[in-house]
């Protein structure tokens, strides 16, 4: 560490530059330079301490030396992570070698989709929930790839990188700003990937709005609004799967539990990283309803299920302004009847895309005052990546997006170079889940992100439109 007491410095951060109130002076990111500077809205930035005293980035993302085949460490078999285990097989270059899981069954299932594919036969590490430590001590692997509970991420990742490998998650890749700094720590100190798999990022839909905007159809990016709207009443109660754990969240937190899935297509949009930065963030929350009723709907009197109580209010909605004045709405709702929704909405000075369903606006080329359908995009503006593996993504997970990343992870890794999604971005996303609970705990006071990249975000370039 670059510290003798970072932990204590990075309190202080917490403490003094995240989370201070920015009376309205929007339009920066907090970082280690400790300056204060305008963005094209005018205002003012917050200022904050980096922990550690960590200097500042490399002037370009890391790109870690090619790999002829990745060799992956596999944690958490269950319903998520059987569906990566299920793509990873079918795409060249990559072979899982180790797979960890509480559960002997979730393990030996992953096995069985490795040996029936063809692959040699993964060792196991099934040992209780702290095996991925030897895992990552003791597996010849590069990758460690985990699909596991939320609590587990941070730890994962950071005993993979400490342990020289490099480290892809499920999202969110944590929550809470300590957790998001002790990634950006380990990554850069070791050089090597954190990854946050965010598969909406692509989703062929967001994709295409992604096409539109490197192609200049919508102008210049002004707003955004995105969210995750997924009723999750049954899931949360569940015995099973995501039952086990996903509801213990709402007992205690209130804000957006699980921003990244709406955020990081338009963030990619918005080129957040990448010429712009996430500065401010204001947050509040609806009543707590939706749990308790469907518990009295689903449980009979007397059943422990039903007399539990949850600080997780129905809606919650944030509001983002970014160093250069631009804004993003957020919004979170899992614990009301309401059909899937992700809003994704993105308005520029000359057009606008709206999701949900797919639909376009682009000045002078769409009727006035009417949306076109996003389908008759498509035959000019396809996302190259979405052109090339439209056909080998069938079958695959939420439409064919999670063989896409995948596919790009295992890309990236072969030919040494810098991932689609990297820890900055990881940190950045994932910062909404702890800065939405403050905001909203403070009465909606507005607090400041930090800056992750501690200022690099004004040289690295754009993530460009790839291919396969």
């Amino acid at each position: 560490m670059a510290s003798n007491n970072p932990g204590i410095e990075r309190r202080d951060f917490l403490r003094t530059g995240a989370l201070g109130v920015a009376a309205g002076a929007i339009g920066g990111c907090a970082d280690g330079a400790g300056d204060q500077r305008s963005g094209q809205s005018g205002g003012t930035a917050g200022t904050g301490t980096v922990p550690g005293g960590l200097p500042a980035p490399p002037g370009q993302p890391l790109a870690a030396p090619p790999l002829d085949q990745v060799r992956i460490g596999f944690v958490g078999a269950g319903g998520m992570g059987t569906a990566h285990v299920r793509n990873l097989v079918r795409i060249d270059g990559c072979a899982v070698t180790a797979v960890c899981d509480i559960r002997q069954a979730h393990a030996q299932r992953a096995a069985d989709i490795i040996t029936e594919a063809g692959h040699p036969r993964p060792a196991l590490f099934t040992r209780g929930e702290t095996d991925f430590e030897r895992l990552c001590a003791e597996a010849d692997v590069d990758l460690v790839y985990n699909a596991t509970p939320w609590r587990w991420h941070v730890p994962i990742c950071v005993a993979a990188m400490e342990a020289g490998k490099h480290a892809a998650t499920e999202v969110p890749a944590a929550y809470t700003l300590e957790d998001c700094w002790r990634l950006v720590e380990t990554a850069e100190r070791t050089a090597r990937h954190c990854v946050m798999m965010e598969n909406v990022n692509y989703g062929r839909a967001e994709l295409l709005c992604l096409n539109l905007v490197r192609q200049g159809l919508l102008g210049e990016i002004l707003h955004a609004e995105c969210g995750y709207l997924h009723d999750l009443r049954a899931i949360k109660f569940a015995d099973e799967g995501e039952g086990l754990w996903r509801r213990d969240h709402s007992w205690t937190r209130n804000g957006n539990l699980y921003p990244t899935h709406g955020l990081g297509p338009v963030a990619n949009c918005m080129d957040i990283n990448r010429g712009d930065c996430f500065a401010t963030l204001v947050s509040m929350s609806s009543p707590s309803r939706g749990l308790q009723e469907w518990a009295a709907a689903h449980y009979p009197d007397g059943h422990p299920k039903r007399t539990e109580t949850f600080a997780l209010g129905d809606v919650n909605g944030s509001l983002i302004q970014t160093a250069l004045g631009r804004t993003i709405y957020v919004s979170h709702d899992t614990n009301l009847p309401r059909p899937y929704d992700r809003i994704n909405k993105v308005q520029g000075t000359r057009g606008i895309f709206q999701g949900y369903p797919d639909r376009v606006h682009v000045e002078g080329r769409s009727p006035s005052h009417r949306w076109e359908e996003a389908d008759t995009y498509y035959a000019d503006f396809e996302h190259p990546l979405w052109r090339a593996l439209r056909e080998a993504s069938i079958g695959a997970g939420h439409g064919g997006m999670d063989f896409m990343e995948d596919y790009r992870l295992i890309k990236c890794l072969r030919e040494g170079l810098p991932t689609d999604m990297n820890v900055y971005d990881a940190a950045a996303l994932s910062a909404v889940c702890e800065l939405s609970e403050r905001s909203v705990a403070s009465g909606s006071a507005p607090v400041e992100f930090p800056d992750f990249t501690r200022g690099r975000w004004r040289e690295w370039t754009p993530w460009p439109a790839v291919g396969a």
